[in-house]
């Protein structure tokens, strides 16, 4: 188990003190607003050139210039749909260059059943497939020396496994914080299957759970269905953190040196989460997190996916 010193008050910027990232470039998806705004401000600060990859271009334009004005640094927008694969793969084809960094942080969260064009659950479609093809997309980018790929995922997949027989929900009911957790729940095992496929290729791949941040990543819920929420999570009472505290953990994973080299780990508060304890949805790591069948299986089944497309 690795522990850090850091913790749950930890802030992003306390994680970069004494970090020099000068030379390092950086991508944050969904940099723009929440947890993913003080992200690219902590990489920023630490010497990384980074960029923002943002749907909505003009709000990821005003977050950089104001952020490069406060940092000094050298930060750029770039337009990233993630529930689009066409958009994705724009991305990728038009980054030149190495990449030290890749910050899978964009998100939806209980949304109503929504369909892509693709006829794919928009959660699981957007949290990893998009990911997962921009990961891939990047893959000759990432091959820079210790570079190292940070999946924003949440306490969230203690709710459910990766249903492989339904993904996207053709045949099963609907539950919108179900189809969050195996979207959460593929983002852990994308980094454990990562590490076996890619430990000779110098990059890296971890998860982390940010905590409870008030941001509009809950636009689709009612303060109400949120209560709903924690009630069925188990907890008696919600922590919320700043977002400043929100991205202290995606920090720690994507500069501490106690990661150099390490693959396929979920964290928590700054240090790694032990076992979920029955019955609790609120803190560690789901055994079937970890399984390493059903990782190899994910990414099979997200490779023949996005092969479809081409098919098409």
């Amino acid at each position: 188990m690795i522990t850090t010193g850091f913790g749950p008050e930890t802030t992003a910027l306390q994680v970069v003190e004494g970090i020099d990232l000068s030379g390092h470039r950086a991508v944050v998806t969904g940099g723009a607003s929440g947890i993913g705004v003080e992200t690219v401000r902590a990489l920023a600060v630490a010497g990384a050139e980074v960029t923002i990859a943002a749907r909505d271009i003009d709000t990821g334009e005003r977050v950089a210039t104001a952020l490069a004005k406060s940092t000094g640094a050298h930060i750029t927008v770039a337009h990233l749909d993630l529930s689009s694969q066409a958009s994705v793969k724009a991305f990728a084809r038009n980054w030149d260059g190495p990449l030290h960094l890749l910050v899978n942080n964009a998100g939806v969260m209980a949304t109503p059943l929504t369909r892509t064009p693709e006829g794919w659950e928009l959660q699981f479609a957007t949290n990893h497939l998009g990911h997962f093809a921009l990961t891939l997309g990047l893959f000759n980018s990432l091959r820079a020396e210790g570079a190292r790929v940070v999946n924003v995922s949440s306490s969230a997949h203690l709710m459910s496994d990766v249903v492989f027989d339904d993904i996207h929900y053709e045949h099963r009911a609907y539950d919108r914080w179900q189809a969050y957790g195996q979207s959460k729940t593929a983002n852990i095992l994308f980094g454990v299957e990562a590490g076996r496929r890619w430990s000779g290729e110098g990059i890296t791949m971890n998860a982390l759970m940010p905590g409870s941040i008030a941001t509009n990543l809950q636009r689709h819920l009612t303060q109400s269905e949120l209560q709903d929420r924690i009630r069925q999570s188990g907890a008696t009472t919600r922590r919320v953190k700043t977002p400043e505290q929100g991205a202290a953990t995606t920090l720690v994973l994507a500069t501490s040196p106690l990661l150099k080299g390490v693959s396929g780990k979920y964290f928590e508060d700054g240090n790694e989460a032990g076992p979920a304890e029955p019955g609790n949805y609120v803190r560690g790591m789901a055994p079937y997190a970890q399984a390493e069948e059903s990782a190899a299986h994910l990414w099979k089944v997200s490779e023949e996916t996005l092969w479809s497309l081409k098919a098409a």
